[in-house]
């Protein structure tokens, strides 16, 4: 029989029949016997697998048969994946960030299936907790820095690296001086008393708190650094979380992949000195003719001792690396030389770090790494006051004699300047410096117990050890009283860290699972030794040589333990769905004996809206993402012993040659944990796979405050810490990137801003303000930086006398403002500014065509007020006579007679009416922007290259701090934020760099 035709029965089962038969039935003119009939399916068989991209495996990748999406699962750490399907399956591979591919089974049992990236970051691997997710996975708010985006500026300190490359993420510094750290905060300040720097975490392991150590990596050998800002991230660290996470990834090697690498950057730094400028001997002649009888014999000398304190520098940073590896074993291994002169005389740094990152998968089950690092570092310090003379020394006064040897004021009878000394005569004799070296060791180990099943211990030892000089020569006038003094300090500091973690891992069609359980343990020990000798021969900078003591040696040590258990659950539906939970127990010897442990948790949720097939349609939106997350994170910053009963051995105490002990702090056995409680919610979006925003909205509130409660001297004791007081910081961040262009020419735009409001809520026995007679009062309501001074009113036009405003209360109780040229008299307010910005961020673009890249880095500071602190000295109308003044600003005049309206009294010798004391006079914006960095480099193309067996190279030049905008009278508006005062500023560097990039 012919088949031609083909009749379905009613869903019972399948007829083959001719064109007749089918007629026939259709007609009613045949009866047929209806046999059910169950379609024969295709075996089910089991397939393996390995997802990757083009930089190796994908885990958590999702597999499920698009038939029955009941059926999948999700690839394992190192891509693999097993799953049994229909030999004439569909399968559906998802992965975020990664566009989803259909595969047709057609009964083959071994699929390597390789996932085409979407035009985003979403499906990079970010280290969050004690884990890694995919950044598009995330349910809280992190921000992500990659190595590439960390080139351009030039530094010893990564910190200083990122400033305004991340919203909420503010670093501040008051020094130009190499030697010294940045200050950074995350989400405004955390706490009063209590420490405020984040958690530093490298390659997985707690560091401490950012800044406890002296220089522990190189930049060098970041691959990446993660930023942690709100609960659900903090997550396993929130115990000491409270002011948020930095954790660093170091570099490791890449399996068959060996490279060496060579870079090299050397260039030139110069003082950067904005709108400020020191008067010459014609200008202070002129200035102080004014109001005194200068003799015109001190124009006979023109010093520009400005010129003398500082100089151009040189910075020079070489890295050679080498990496690779096998499946089973990698390798980086890298040395690094920093050198960084100083823009002030006889201040440099010097850093050399040799790292060796190991990893070897020792059998299917057990995986190895090592990691060693150690850095040497040797910090010269300005001294001899250099830096301050060069801002006070009088140009009238010569820098050498006749014979080119530098003066000596003590023994020049017509030297004039107040302070008699010449920093150039100093520091040819006296030195100041430290050296420090900083080993750590990590060995880790990740053992595969049974499927889904990983147990990993990870451990890290440190030893720091520092050692101190500053000497004072007995030639110098720092030195002369004491006939040469040498002041020698030593610290030594270990560290042992132990973390094992038990993590549990599994998907169940599209749901995947993963929990974590970990136990950590952590000690630390420090000790110091100081000695302070005089007596010394010149030229001998050995305590040997001392004859004598200045006071009796003194030292001391530390030790602190943190014990920690936590778990986590984190758990997805259908790349869709997420949500975290997790909770920490921890101890701390910190604390007291009967609350030395904190219950900390945090939970968040995400929702990828974009993945649902109600948002498929809408072509412009390629990716949008809900999140929300809550918990708590703890403070333990406070020292070492705020808890117990303290009693001092010291010389106060001691009697008749014996030692003895006095009352310094009464004990607490109920000091505990600083507790911050955070909300957040936020989004991110995406258009044509071209612009993307992220949105924070975030509350953070500080409870059970550390304090120190004063006590009255009846008590016998200073005083003890105690829990209380509350602060909160609210705000608003953002991140938004463009890709402009994205043929052969790209650009891309990023600009992120962060908006932080903080408020203390309550304080120690229900005070009103911290510091009530201070200029930061810290009050109740109030913003912990919110200035408070007599407000400046400007000059008397009839006289030219400096006025100040009063507060008069009349009778019916009604205050009103007068003025007075009285300081004394004049009434302390609310100036309605505080040293906290408005907001802060960075705007950076990138530019590359055929090899030509360029890019430019501007971070911006706006809505803070900066007190001027040094312009009470050289800005003081005729107080201080014998320092240099400042020329005044444009826009700037001083009074001269009847009816002008002057910025500047009228100067007096000796002063006018305390003009120069403190007030909102010397109150300035400090709101800037800057040119962080301009880069343009030039990749040489491959085909020059290979006939000299060259793999890549790249020459660049760049440029740090080149401009910057402000109204700011001073050498910089960039102060420490946490302080908000600007004095005798060590000047920014600006810095031309030319650099290579050579790999083979």
């Amino acid at each position: 029989m012919k088949i031609k035709s083909l009749l379905l029965l009613g869903g019972v089962g399948l007829l083959w029949l001719n064109n007749s038969q089918a007629a026939n039935i259709l007609s009613n003119k045949t009866t047929l016997k209806i046999i059910h009939y169950k379609p024969a399916l295709a075996d089910d068989i089991t397939i393996k697998g390995k997802i990757t991209d083009k930089s190796g495996p994908i885990p958590g990748a999702t597999i499920s048969l698009k038939s029955n999406l009941g059926v999948g699962t999700s690839t394992d750490g190192e891509g693999n994946f097993v799953i049994k399907v229909p030999a004439d399956g569909i399968l559906i591979v998802k992965s975020v960030g990664y566009k989803t591919q259909e595969i047709s089974v057609q009964g083959k049992t071994i699929f390597n299936i390789t996932l085409i990236e979407e035009n985003n970051n979403l499906s990079d691997v970010v280290v969050v907790g004690y884990s890694t997710k995919k950044q598009g996975e995330l349910s809280s708010s992190v921000s992500i820095i990659s190595a590439e985006k960390l080139k351009g500026v030039a530094s010893n300190d990564v910190i200083s690296m990122i400033q305004g490359k991340a919203p909420g993420v503010v670093v501040s510094s008051a020094s130009g001086d190499p030697t010294a750290a940045p200050k950074i905060n995350i989400r405004g300040i955390s706490s009063i008393n209590g420490g405020t720097a984040p958690l530093l975490v490298v390659d997985g392991n707690i560091l401490g708190a950012y800044g406890s150590e002296g220089a522990t990596y190189s930049p060098n050998d970041v691959e990446s650094i993660t930023i942690l800002k709100d609960a659900a991230a903090t997550g396993l660290y929130g115990s000491r979380a409270g002011s948020g996470v930095i954790i660093v990834t170091t570099k490791t090697g890449k399996a068959g992949e060996s490279k060496i690498e060579f870079n090299s950057v050397v260039g030139f730094n110069s003082p950067s000195t904005g709108k400020f400028k020191l008067m010459n001997s014609q200008q202070l002649y002129d200035y102080q003719k004014t109001f005194s009888n200068p003799n015109s014999s001190v124009l006979n000398n023109d010093t520009n001792w400005w010129d003398l304190a500082t100089r151009d520098g040189m910075t020079q940073n070489y890295t050679v690396s080498a990496s690779g590896g096998t499946e089973k074993t990698r390798y980086y291994v890298a040395g690094n030389f920093y050198r960084e002169q100083g823009t002030v005389i006889s201040n440099d740094k010097n850093a050399y770090n040799l790292r060796t990152n190991l990893s070897s998968q020792l059998t299917k089950k057990l995986k190895l790494s090592l990691l060693l690092n150690g850095v040497f570092t040797r910090d010269n310090y300005a001294n001899s006051n250099s830096l301050g003379d060069g801002y006070l020394n009088l140009p009238f006064d010569p820098a050498y004699n006749v014979d080119g040897t530098p003066v000596d004021p003590r023994i020049t009878p017509s030297w004039l300047g107040r302070d008699v000394e010449n920093f150039l005569h100093s520091t040819q004799y006296n030195l100041s410096y430290a050296r420090s070296l900083n080993l750590s060791a990590d060995v880790n180990l990740d053992y595969n117990i049974v499927k889904n099943l990983t147990f990993s211990s990870y451990n890290r030892t440190t030893f720091y050890n520092t050692f101190s000089v500053d000497y004072y020569d007995k030639r110098t006038k720092e030195g002369g009283a004491t006939n040469g003094s040498l002041y020698n300090s030593t610290t030594y500091k270990n560290r042992l860290l132990s973390s094992n973690r038990l993590k549990y891992e599994n998907s169940f069609g599209e749901n995947h699972l993963t929990v974590l359980a970990v136990g950590e343990a952590e000690k630390s020990y420090y000790d110091e030794a100081n000695l302070n000798g005089k007596n010394l021969p010149a030229g001998r900078p050995v305590m040997s040589t001392a004859t004598d003591i200045i006071s009796n040696p003194s030292g001391g040590t530390n030790e602190y333990n943190f014990s920690k258990y936590l778990s986590q659950v984190d758990y997805n539906y259908a790349g869709k769905y997420f949500a975290i939970a997790s909770f920490v127990h921890e101890n701390s010897s910190r604390f007291g004996i009967n609350k030395s442990g904190g219950d900390f948790y945090q939970m968040g949720a995400s929702w990828i809206l974009s993945n649902e097939q109600f948002l498929k349609g809408i072509k412009p939106i390629s990716f949008l993402k809900l999140r929300a997350s809550y918990g708590t994170t703890g403070n333990a910053e406070i020292g070492d012993y705020p808890s117990l009963g303290l009693y001092s051995i010291d010389t106060g105490a001691s009697y008749g040659g014996l030692p003895g002990a006095s009352p310094s702090q009464k004990g607490n056995p109920n000091l505990t944990w600083e507790k911050q409680k955070t909300a957040n919610i936020g989004f991110d979006i995406g258009f044509w796979n071209r612009i993307d925003l992220s949105v924070d909205l975030y509350d953070k509130r500080s409870n059970a405050l550390l304090f120190f409660v004063p006590l009255p001297s009846t008590e016998g004791y200073k005083g003890y810490f105690d829990n209380v007081g509350a602060l909160k910081n609210r705000g608003l961040e953002f991140n938004l990137t463009t890709k402009n262009f994205t043929g052969a020419f790209k650009w891309e735009t990023n600009l992120n801003m962060a908006f932080n409001r903080n408020t203390i809520l309550k304080l120690t026995n229900d005070k009103d303000a911290i510091n009530p007679g201070g200029s930061q009062p810290s009050a109740v309501g109030r913003d912990i930086f919110d200035w408070k001074m007599p407000i400046w009113a400007g000059v008397d036009p009839n006289n030219g006398d400096p006025l100040w405003e009063k507060v008069i209360t009349d009778a019916d109780g009604v205050q009103h403002i007068a003025v007075t040229n009285t300081y004394a008299q004049a009434t302390r307010q609310y100036t309605g500014t505080s040293a906290t910005p408005k907001f802060t961020g960075g705007f950076t673009n990138t530019f590359s065509y055929k090899g030509i890249s360029l890019s430019t880095f501007f971070n911006f500071v706006y809505g803070n007020e900066v007190y001027n602190d040094s312009r009470a000295y050289f800005d003081n109308d005729g107080l201080y006579e014998s320092y240099n003044a400042m020329v005044l600003k444009s826009g700037w005049n001083r009074w001269e007679k009847i009816g002008d309206v002057a910025t500047h009294p009228k100067p007096v010798l000796g002063g006018n009416h305390d003009s120069n004391q403190q007030s909102t006079r010397y109150l300035e914006d400090g709101s800037y922007i800057r040119l962080r960095n301009i880069t343009l480099g030039y990749q040489i193309p491959d085909s020059w290259l290979s006939k000299i067996k060259i793999s890549s190279a790249r020459v660049f030049v760049s440029g740090d701090n080149l401009w910057t905008g402000t109204k700011f009278s001073g050498i910089d508006p960039e102060v420490d934020l946490t302080s908000g005062v600007s004095s005798f500023r060590y000047p920014l560097s600006k810095k031309v760099l030319f650099g290579v990039n050579i790999g083979l």
